[in-house]
């Protein structure tokens, strides 16, 4: 007797497999593709206008802090990551790579999610930096040996330091990425290359002189509760409590 179908789902027994993830003739990358094309003007225009706004309010809570920035201390960690304008590519790369979840996101569901979790996590670390400024110590280095660096201090002058949004940004891409990439079946090597980008994200933060490692582990933790907030057990729990 063949086994009874439902919308969207095979039922086998007792396991159920979702209909979208029993697309073979659609490849991975032709599935990211075609969410990419999805809601595509929607999507530049919010991540464009929300980059700019975010960096709008990030410089003016840096110049009018309500008290006297904390200097973060420094760790053996940071002792050992060496100074490297090499970063400075990797750490710029973080603008590129927070376009990609909102790019993939598969409707303007997901997309609605996304921002809503993107400004939720910015807003949190500019109430932080306001209320709570702090500040990278005053590193002995010759900037003028270091052009591109120095370009950067001019511009971003190590204000804003905890939470990382540099890493939470990265870290919470990297998270959604991870989502989207297993939900069309992406292969393996795939899913390492996205966070191994996170990876070198965080890694420039501290080889740039831009955060300490406390400053990082602040970041990281904002991003971990972002991403179980809009996680699918989270959304459960959401479901069950209604």
């Amino acid at each position: 007797m063949p086994s009874p179908t439902l919308a969207g789902s095979s039922i086998q027994g007792a396991q159920v497999t979702p209909l979208s993830s029993r697309l073979a003739g659609t490849p991975w990358h032709a599935a990211l593709l075609r969410r990419t094309a999805t809601l595509w003007v929607t999507k530049m225009l919010g991540t464009t206008l929300g980059i700019s706004g975010f960096f709008v309010l990030y410089f003016w809570v840096m110049h009018h802090p309500l008290g006297l920035p904390l200097t973060m201390p420094l760790t053996a960690i940071d002792h050992w990551v060496p100074l490297s304008e090499d970063a400075l590519p990797l750490y710029g790369s973080l603008w590129l790579y927070v376009g990609l979840a909102p790019a993939f996101a598969k409707d303007r569901a997901e997309l609605l999610l996304h921002a809503q979790a993107a400004a939720l996590m910015a807003a949190i670390g500019l109430v932080v930096f306001w209320l709570f400024p702090t500040t990278v110590p005053a590193f002995p280095v010759d900037w003028a040996q270091y052009p591109s660096l120095q370009f950067l201090k001019s511009t971003d002058a190590g204000g804003n330091a905890f939470p990382s949004l540099h890493v939470s940004f990265a870290v919470f891409t990297a998270v959604l990425m991870t989502r989207q990439l297993r939900s069309v079946d992406a292969p393996g090597w795939v899913l390492a290359l996205n966070w191994l980008w996170a990876a070198g994200i965080v890694y420039s933060t501290l080889a740039t002189r831009q955060h300490v490692l406390l400053d990082v582990l602040g970041g990281t933790a904002l991003a971990g509760f972002m991403s179980w907030i809009t996680g699918p057990a989270r959304r459960r729990l959401i479901l069950v409590g209604a």
